[in-house]
């Protein structure tokens, strides 16, 4: 493939809801267009984008790929973009990068959560866009409906350009209301026609809509038009693509990917009317050295820099990094400045990806997208740059985890490779995460989704060859006391020679705040426990206290105060009175302990008219609501207040409860006391898992 110049480029984004056919409609761009030799089957595991050995298995898109291809003296680079919310990132990724996106619509299924959120997206970030309304060769394809909720979602931005001809219940053409003639397919051929007389009281009010659309973007054109003057097709045209530029108008389109049907004409138009790099704005971005804003045009003479939107890692290959350059060129071998980490990284090749070919380039310009093989330091949402002229962007906004489980390894000495995996499959996926929660000694991994978790465990085996097993996490609860008593704690020990020999005695009391773990108070007076003795005594309580008298949790909110005790002159010693102290501590089980948990502060998002489901839910989960905010849209924010525990698998409960419409976010806020029905099974659980060791 030749190297273009940026206005010859297109970088679009194929997205929607999963399962309405973006990776078959990428495919049959591709087989249109020359770039394949045969037109792959997601059944089949034959797409050129879904190469991924569990994208294969599992029939869905899970990463984003790129598909480049040739089309009327242009290069399109085509993102195939995974529509399952497990894999939000990678859109998000995607979408930071695209100049343009193609929202693709199921002709029986319709508008969809997916599509909606990726129309938000580009809304919010001004990102040209149009819609294929695709599967029209299915049974029950119906445009005029799903034309009808795009309409009722997205009002007057919606502008048809084509109206399917039906005859039979079959999909045979369109018309194309922008240049008011008709197409008829034949095989491979678009043959023009006439437009059919019957179809003409639907076409006109449409093309009028069409073209007041186009008219207001010039108040040239809406004074010709109110004149009731002749507009050129080529004004039109015009018009329509600064409308689609300035995200004022969304083209819609139909066809069949699957059929290879109208795939030809929708990548006409993603020529015609979608923005080259150059038709869009300069990007904002700060000189790390001097903390000043500077912008940067999509120009070949500018200095380089490039944003690095996704990272592949590959157990053979090594790590690809791949990226959009934002302004000026690059060849290969060049060292290249790493403004995030003050680095310069030498690059070995620079490559252009399809699926998963890696071909090998001698030189990228500004707006094309291409990847580095094996940078040391370099991550996803980088900004590479010249170092004589150094930028940084803003990265990729990246959704916190929303789900955590507990990892372990399958088998015994794999711990190494088991958590290797993980740590590269990290640099991958910037949703996901693994920590280790040092209260409760578990590795926890979180993410999205249980899906990607469940991806993320299959990959361990195939790339690495490791198994994992995935659990419920633990709650980090803890123990405090509700009344105070005085606590004797005497170890006493012959065995010949040398006793041991300690004897405190310890008022324990609770504090008030519970935050504060534990305060030690020395009361003793006349010697009757040595002073070198008594860092013992604390020290003594200090390592008593990770494990409580109820259930073995940490114990919080402790007041000890030694006030008496004995000694021997010979026979005691610090490892005796530490003995003594834990004697004493464990007495405690006198002072009423109790269970705590942590309480998080849950922020919800939804629609209104999930509003009740989920207030409900959140009461049946031992939630407080605090209130509710208006966030715009139709959105509403519950704010709440719910015990960990009962949060572990909201992720998913929330995705069904509101059809994957609903978002939130969890703060820690406090530990209060577990209610004495669900303590006592916590107790019980843990006297189980103490006697099975």
């Amino acid at each position: 493939m030749k190297n273009y110049e940026t206005k010859e480029i297109r970088n679009i984004a194929i997205v929607g809801h999963g399962g309405e056919g973006k990776t078959t409609l990428t495919e049959a761009m591709l087989f249109s267009a020359g770039g394949t030799d045969r037109f792959g089957r997601v059944e089949d595991g034959t797409t050129t984008t879904d190469y991924d050995p569990e994208e294969i298995k599992r029939t869905i898109s899970i990463s984003s790929a790129l598909a480049p291809l040739e089309w009327n003296n242009h290069k399109i680079n085509v993102i195939d973009v995974p529509g399952y919310f497990d894999f939000v990132g990678e859109m998000l990724g995607a979408l930071r990068v695209v100049d343009s996106a193609v929202l693709v619509v199921g002709a029986v299924s319709g508008l969809m959560v997916g599509t909606e959120k990726a129309w938000d997206y580009c809304e919010s970030h001004v990102i040209p866009r149009m819609v294929f309304i695709n599967q029209m060769d299915r049974e029950n394809a119906n445009f005029s409906r799903v034309l009808d909720q795009l309409k009722d979602k997205y009002g007057t931005s919606i502008a048809p350009f084509q109206i399917p001809i039906m005859e039979g219940g079959e999909f045979k053409g369109f018309v194309d209301a922008l240049r008011m003639n008709a197409k008829i397919f034949d095989g491979k051929k678009l043959n023009d026609a006439p437009i059919p007389e019957s179809m003409m009281d639907e076409v006109e009010p449409i093309r009028t809509m069409l073209v007041e659309a186009a008219v207001e973007t010039s108040e040239e054109l809406m004074e010709k038009y109110f004149e009731g003057e002749e507009i050129t097709i080529e004004e039109l045209t015009s018009a329509v693509r600064q409308g689609v530029l300035d995200g004022d108008i969304v083209p819609i389109l139909c066809g069949s990917a699957v059929n290879n049907v109208g795939v030809g004409v929708l990548l006409d138009e993603v020529v015609n009317f979608l923005p080259s790099p150059c038709d869009r704005p300069s990007f904002k971005g700060t000189n790390p050295k001097t903390e000043e804003e500077i912008r940067r045009e999509m120009k070949v003479d500018e200095p380089f820099s490039a944003l690095v939107f996704k990272t592949i890692v590959d157990p053979f290959v090594g790590k690809l990094s791949i990226f959009k350059v934002m302004s000026g060129e690059l060849n290969s071998g060049a060292t290249v400045y790493n403004a995030n980490k003050d680095t310069n990284e030498k690059t070995t090749a620079l490559y252009m990806l399809k699926g998963k070919k890696q071909n090998q380039i001698t030189k990228i310009t500004a707006g094309d997208i291409g990847a580095f093989a094996k940078l040391q330091q370099t991550e996803t949402g980088d900004t590479l740059c010249d170092v004589a002229s150094p930028i940084v962007y803003k990265g990729i906004e990246f959704p916190e985890p929303a789900i955590s489980m507990a990892i372990e390894v399958e088998k015994e000495g794999e711990e190494d490779k088991v958590f290797g995996g993980l740590n590269r499959m990290v640099e991958e996926d910037p949703t996901f995460r693994i920590e280790t929660n040092t209260e409760t000694n578990q590795t926890l991994i979180s993410g999205v989704g249980e899906m990607q978790l469940d991806v993320i465990s299959s990959r361990l085996k195939s790339r690495f060859g490791v198994g994992a097993i995935y659990k419920d996490p633990k709650v980090a609860y803890r123990e405090t006391i509700r009344k105070s008593i005085k606590a004797e704690g005497r170890h006493k020990k012959q065995s010949g020679g040398h006793g041991q020999f300690g004897h405190v005695w310890i008022e324990f009391e609770p504090l008030t705040d519970t935050e504060t773990q534990f305060e030690f108070v020395d009361k003793i007076v006349g010697g009757v426990v040595p002073r070198q003795y008594i860092p013992a005594v604390e020290k003594g309580l200090q390592e008593s206290l990770v494990s409580g008298v109820l259930a073995g949790y940490p114990m919080v909110g402790l007041k000890a105060t030694l006030y008496d005790g004995s000694y021997h002159s010979v026979d005691s010693s610090e490892m005796a009175f530490k003995m003594a102290a834990y004697l004493a501590f464990r007495k405690l089980e006198q002072a009423d302990p109790v269970l705590l948990e942590p309480i998080m502060k849950a922020e919800v998002t939804v629609n209104d008219e999930y509003m009740g489901d989920i207030i409900g839910d959140l009461n049946r989960r031992r939630g407080r609501i605090l209130g509710m905010t208006p966030a715009g849209g139709g959105l509403q924010v519950i704010e709440a207040e719910v015990p960990q525990a009962e949060m572990f698998k909201y992720a998913t409960d929330l995705r069904s409860m509101t059809q994957a419409r609903g978002s939130f976010k969890l703060t820690f806020v406090r530990y209060e006391e577990v209610p004495g029905n669900i303590s006592a099974k916590i107790i019980e659980q843990a006297r189980m898992e103490r006697e099975q060791q």
